[in-house]
């Protein structure tokens, strides 16, 4: 029973550390306006830091375009604000009560920077699942100390976390390999 609470825990954490990796790749702009490129942006408003997508509508009317029409009129600068110190890239226009942010496509060079900063996220990833690796193993080795496995159950264990990990360590990959090619993609 306790192996098999250890392992779908283990798998569980990996899951989440491969979804949290994919939400990062998610926020990289691609030259293709995608809601998910502001959504996360930190607004503030009213003095408290808060998501975009809390406060505004975000819509893309076309693969150029994204427009953003806040609930409260009064926090278009604010958001305006936001978009401009991010690292995006973006210039937004103030058209009355809507932001408009052109999606410019991208130059060689921006293509080539965030390939790293996206080969990074996937490191990053990597090691949220070496570390539920780790924590894994050193429970099914502290079962084997407190006799509650055998030597054999604990080889056979440490078999299915590696496996568990091989099979996510490729899922990362697969993700990298999309994202990459998204990128490159005019």
């Amino acid at each position: 029973m306790i192996k098999k609470e250890i392992l779908k825990e283990t798998e569980n954490l990996m899951k989440k550390a491969v979804e949290a990796t994919k939400r990062e790749f998610s926020e990289i702009r691609t030259g293709k306006a995608n809601p998910k490129m502001v959504e996360g942006l930190m607004v503030n408003y009213y003095g408290t830091p808060t998501p975009l997508k809390q406060i505004a509508t975000i819509t893309i009317p076309d693969a150029k375009l994204i427009i953003i029409q806040p609930w409260d009129v009064n926090s278009i600068e604010s958001i305006q604000r936001a978009i401009l110190s991010s690292n995006l890239g973006f210039n937004p226009i103030i058209d009355g009560k809507t932001i408009k942010i052109p999606v410019p496509p991208l130059s060689e060079e921006r293509r080539q920077e965030l390939i790293k900063i996206t080969k990074n996220m996937l490191e990053e990833g990597k090691i949220s699942l070496r570390t539920v690796r780790r924590e894994a193993i050193e429970k099914i080795r502290n079962l084997e100390k407190e006799k509650k496995i055998s030597e054999d159950e604990r080889y056979k264990l440490e078999e299915e976390v590696q496996k568990l990990i091989d099979k996510y360590t490729q899922e990362l990959e697969k993700l990298f390999e999309e994202k990459k090619k998204e990128l490159e993609s005019r």
